[in-house]
């Protein structure tokens, strides 16, 4: 089973959910808003992306928040606000993949 996490809101997030809908795949969709990621999940994508990496610094939440100006813990702070990941996030068994990635879904669903 693919895991998306994202947000409702997120195009990206938008266009990985039809990319499995066309190809009659289903998905298992974590919205972000209202599910926070694990400890465990987390600890899972870590295991393919820093934590740095997770952080979205182009989003607009990031920005309103003025947050390149501050130091902070990251993992903290992803944790205290979801919709500072950079999303799509997928998952599916050890593989993961970080925002809209179609060429890489490919390779998993052949």
């Amino acid at each position: 089973m693919i895991q998306i996490f994202g947000m409702k809101n997120c195009n990206d997030t938008k266009k990985a959910i039809r990319f499995f809908k066309d190809r009659k795949i289903n998905v298992q969709f974590i919205n972000l808003k209202e599910k926070e990621i694990s400890k465990g999940e987390l600890k899972s994508i870590t295991k393919t992306f820093d934590i740095e990496e997770l952080l979205d610094r182009e989003g607009k939440e990031f920005k309103k928040r003025n947050l390149e100006y501050y130091v902070f813990d990251t993992l903290e702070l992803l944790m205290e606000s979801p919709e500072l990941f950079k999303t799509p996030i997928l998952r599916e068994k050890d593989r993961v993949s970080l925002g809209y990635q179609p060429e890489i879904w490919k390779e998993w669903i052949k």
